[in-house]
């Protein structure tokens, strides 16, 4: 399998502080127009990479298409990575009552939330780590239910040879009109399939125009609109993504090792990856695109950047930012 190098990615941005370049944050991205076609493009856009959680919405469509009712906020927390708040679980919970499942059914990892208020209520009760809080568990609970309603193994619901995860595979290989030559293992313990940045983009794409559009794939417009309907089961109340999803009104997907994507109702989408891993720089890399492309203004972008990205500190003191890097300054 390919794999990305250094080389093959540009600078999108740099950590500024006090005037001096700290840190530099590079990687790739594409912008696709609504016909399929490369509006903007940086990097190596064509060699796999796993883009981790970004794929939920489509493994979403895959349990749904075989069985799994799910509807509303079950939809998007199925399709988001949570942040393990008491209501997230309540929801996942209602997921796995639908099969007549609890939570023992579950194989992904046992964690405490990351949403604040929920930790301190689950420790001064006394209880410790959960499945049920870590971010992937409405994903797996709907995988849960669409076995149950197939009657198809429960124990073995994540072995990569299971109906379900082929029929998941495929829905993938739709969506994103690519091949799929290596599925690895993600953090939860899911097949975990490579896919291009640019097959990725189709595949948001379809979910962008998918919003509230009767036109569309009926499964694929049902998992975008409550996306959108119910962005704080992507993420949390109040989190970057989250509010990045309200900002622009449409699909906004996270994945773990530095991967965002973004479908916007016009059938445009952004895909970035970066190089290192980290997401601190994805959101101003992706609000500079869009603006750069006149999909937002400035604007936009401006009240983006401040929702949604914490500046860099001194002492209390705003001391700098990040900001777009060398490939995106050329072509402000």
């Amino acid at each position: 399998m390919q794999t990305f190098h250094a080389q093959d990615a540009v600078e999108l941005a740099v950590v500024r502080r006090s005037g001096f370049v700290e840190s530099r944050h590079i990687g790739s991205a594409i912008l696709l127009n609504a016909d399929g076609s490369p509006r903007i493009s940086y990097g190596d856009i064509d060699t796999p990479i796993f883009p981790r959680s970004a794929l939920k919405p489509f493994q979403t469509i895959a349990s749904m298409n075989a069985g799994a009712e799910l509807q509303g906020a079950q939809i998007a927390l199925a399709s988001g990575s949570h942040t393990g708040s008491f209501e997230h679980m309540k929801v996942a919970q209602s997921i796995l009552a639908e099969a007549g499942l609890d939570d023992s059914a579950l194989q992904c990892p046992s964690v405490l939330p990351s949403d604040q208020p929920s930790l301190n209520a689950l420790i001064q009760a006394g209880k410790g780590a959960q499945r049920l809080a870590f971010n992937c568990s409405g994903k797996h609970s709907a995988f849960l239910w669409a076995c149950v309603k197939n009657g198809w193994d429960v124990d073995r619901y994540l072995d990569p040879e299971h109906p379900l995860q082929q029929r998941v595979l495929e829905t993938i290989r739709q969506c994103t009109q690519e091949d799929i030559s290596t599925v690895g293992v993600d953090g939860c313990g899911a097949p975990l399939p490579a896919l291009s940045l640019r097959a990725l983009a189709r595949g948001y794409s379809l979910l962008g125009a998918g919003i509230e559009n009767i036109h569309a794939d009926a499964r694929v417009a049902t998992v975008a609109t409550a996306m959108v309907d119910y962005p704080e089961y992507l993420q949390g109340v109040d989190t970057p993504y989250t509010r990045l999803s309200v900002l622009l009104d449409g699909v906004v997907k996270g994945g773990a090792e530095g991967v965002l994507a973004i479908g916007l109702r016009d059938g445009s989408s952004l895909c970035i990856k970066i190089l290192d891993g980290s997401h601190r720089a994805l959101v101003v890399i992706a609000l500079s695109i869009l603006e750069q492309a006149g999909l937002i203004t400035a604007q936009q972008r401006a009240q983006g950047i401040e929702q949604c990205t914490s500046p860099i500190m001194g002492a209390g003191t705003v001391v700098g930012a990040v900001e777009p890097g060398a490939a995106l300054q050329q072509e402000v």
